[in-house]
């Protein structure tokens, strides 16, 4: 999702924390200890995580926004533990009345949440008058203990009003267009660092899932549309047959495929012509289901080959509503973004079949779709679908926490928002999070990243999860260089893709793949905290043109970008990655070989926050 302290006390032991290891919180040693994870960063030998095979069916009425269905859940225990109770997730219960809320809602939106209306494990009917949801959370004591590598069968009915307004991620769009999340009561995480993620859903932290399974059925009136996570398997029986032909070119063919035109709306043969349709999909291996609907909306659609070892294409749509005219290039936009993903960074070939930009009220991203809201300008359609289509490799694809750590996600969509942002348009330059945190930093807004995102709301929280660990990435990026730092991501994608890592695993990822331990940075920019300053203390004539030493006035450790002006308007630029730094240094000196005269010297770069600019610039006489 995209989102529009102190000091160091010493600086004497910066060389010594080059060679020690990080600080690691007593219960997330204890996964070393169980040999569930390994220092190494990989999993344990003991490693585990459960799963569940969901079949959906689910059916939606537009016009009273009633959602109302069953769920069969085959939910695989395959932690060591013996479980006598389970946990469900009841998202939508965000809107039930008297639920904690981190921000206000319309009262119009004040519902009585989800009704359960029948459940029973293996086959035994629980008594849902007894149920006592907590909220978004719901506990329910098994009948009989689940253990180890057993299986619960599971049965639910249930049904709840989704909302118009307050749109939180879901919700009605307009009369005729809805974006359905969240709809489906689902078994939480249990893990082997938590146990049961018993945080509640209050609207501000994000989401932590397991990989499961889904068959869903989804049935809506007929001229109505639908789009979701997963493959549609029964397109020949939803839709008109010229529209499933226009469907499979588009799965083939590079160029942009209209599927629904404006003036296919006109003639309403679009779907089948039934009073009610059912969509079937089926989506494997994946951290969550979402669906939308429209009956008014526009279909443009492209592929790609995103794998070129298999020949592997990756479908893109651009569904919206043509009154949104920022909309009209959003296909090619996320069109390059997969691409820039699968060739570029983080040079992976895209892990879905389908990507769906979904023309709605948030800034959101789901499973295989993206729920966005119209924008202003190029530029925020640009960094908007760049943003949140990045997510699909973190956290869908690395199965991250994001309640817990929105650092390890969101901050991966922002340096993929700043890098694939230019390939998009060589033009753009952009700063996306870099003045407020230079501004802030420091500041008691400004705590450590490696602060739990459950202890941060407001600024700090958006400085955490956003700008601060992509300046991380960033600069470890640069420091290594783009093949080691590939070599070192892709460490991390293949040890932990389908899983669900803890921010250990990915350092000592990183510094296994990189075959470098760079501890130093991941302490100073992750746990400590402090501020970045650079200064030109110095512009020196000499034998050979100048010498420019830069000072580091803060703590938090920086590249140097120097742009040298010359007296005949010539520049020059010049570059020191954060290694100037590893050794505690407080200064560098940067020579300038030259025979002309230089004018300025001016410190800094886009993506290079300085909280004390001022002293950045040096004029020659």
């Amino acid at each position: 999702m995209k989102l529009p302290l102190l000091l160091a006390a010493s600086l004497l032991s910066f060389s010594a924390l080059a060679q020690q290891p990080l600080p690691v919180p007593r219960n997330l040693q204890a996964t070393y200890a169980k040999g569930t994870r390994a220092e190494n960063g990989q999993p344990g030998p003991n490693y585990w995580q459960n799963s569940a095979d969901y079949t959906l069916k689910v059916s939606f009425d537009p016009a009273s926004r009633r959602v109302a269905g069953t769920a069969q859940i085959a939910y695989h225990n395959q932690s060591p533990d013996s479980l006598r109770q389970l946990l469900f997730k009841i998202y939508p219960n965000y809107y039930q009345k008297g639920a904690p809320r981190a921000g206000r809602i319309s009262p119009e939106d004040l519902t009585e949440g989800m009704q359960i209306e029948a459940l029973s494990i293996n086959g035994q009917a629980v008594d849902v008058a007894n149920l006592r949801p907590d909220a978004t959370n719901m506990f329910v004591p098994l009948p009989r203990t689940l253990g180890a590598k057993q299986t619960a069968q599971i049965s639910v009915t249930y049904s709840y009003t989704l909302n118009k307004g307050s749109h939180m991620r879901t919700g009605e769009i307009e009369p005729g267009a809805d974006f359905v999340a969240y709809f489906f009561p689902r078994v939480a995480v249990y893990d082997d660092i938590d146990g049961w993620n018993r945080h509640p859903y209050i609207g501000s932290q994000e989401f932590y899932n397991d990989f499961a399974n889904f068959s869903a059925d989804i049935t809506v009136p007929r001229n109505f549309v639908v789009w979701a996570t997963g493959d549609l398997t029964n397109a020949d029986a939803v839709l008109g047959k010229k529209y499933v032909k226009r469907l499979r070119d588009a799965e083939k063919k590079d160029a942009i495929t209209s599927i629904i035109t404006e003036a296919d709306l006109k003639k309403q043969d679009i779907t089948a012509p039934n009073a009610q349709n059912t969509w079937h999909f089926e989506a494997k291996n994946v951290t969550d289901f979402v669906f939308a609907t429209a009956d008014h909306y526009v279909w443009q659609s492209s592929s790609l080959v995103v794998d070129p070892a298999t020949k592997r294409r990756t479908r893109v749509d651009a569904v919206y509503n043509t009154k949104h005219k920022d909309y009209e290039e959003v296909i090619h936009f996320a069109r390059k973004t997969v691409e820039a993903m699968s060739y570029t960074f983080p040079k992976w070939p895209f892990p879905y079949s389908h990507e769906t930009i979904f023309d709605g009220l948030d800034q959101m991203e789901y499973p295989m779709m993206v729920n966005d809201n119209p924008v202003e300008s190029r530029q925020d359609a640009i960094t908007l679908t760049d943003h949140e289509i990045f997510h699909t490799m973190f956290p869908f694809y690395m199965g991250i926490n994001e309640t817990k750590y929105a650092w390890m996600d969101e901050g991966w969509a922002t340096i993929g928002e700043w890098l694939i942002s230019k390939q998009i348009d060589p033009t753009l330059d952009d700063d996306y999070g870099v003045a407020p945190y230079a501004q802030n930093a420091a500041t008691e807004a400004d705590l450590p990243i490696m602060t739990l995102t459950t202890q941060q709301n407001g600024l700090p929280f958006f400085l955490n999860s956003y700008p601060k660990p992509a300046f991380g990435y960033l600069y470890v990026k640069e420091l290594l260089g783009d093949e080691l730092f590939t070599k070192a991501l892709h460490t991390y994608i293949r040890n932990w893709n389908g899983k669900h890592p803890m921010p250990y695993d990915f350092f000592n990822s990183m510094n296994a793949g990189a075959g470098r331990n760079l501890n130093w940075f991941w302490q100073r920019w992750f746990f400590d905290g402090g501020y970045p300053d650079l200064a030109i203390r110095t512009v020196a004539k000499t034998a050979t043109g100048y010498d420019v030493t830069v000072e580091a006035k803060g703590t938090k450790p920086v590249p140097v970008y120097l742009t040298i002006t010359y007296q005949d308007n010539s520049t020059q630029q010049l570059h020191r990655t954060i290694e100037v730094w590893e050794t505690g240094s407080r200064t560098v000196t940067v020579p300038v070989p030259t025979t002309k005269a230089v004018k300025q010297v001016k410190l800094g770069a886009t993506l290079v926050p300085d909280s004390y600019p001022k002293d950045n610039v040096w004029e020659g006489r």
